[in-house]
């Protein structure tokens, strides 16, 4: 499981978590989010989003 985060606000999905309140159940890759996802911080498009590194 990865994380992604927005380069606009920071705002971090995780895939392990989901956004269950954004009808993303857990597990969900970001493969998988639907291209039409937007920020739920700031309603950036999944463009927008970056995989973090894990130091």
């Amino acid at each position: 499981m990865k994380k992604w985060q927005c380069l606009i606000c920071g705002f971090i999905y995780d895939e392990a978590e989901g956004l269950e309140d954004e009808g993303i159940p857990r597990g969900t890759k970001w493969a998988d989010v639907p291209d039409d996802f937007s920020c739920p911080e700031c309603g950036s498009s999944k463009d927008d989003f970056e995989m973090l590194e894990i130091s």
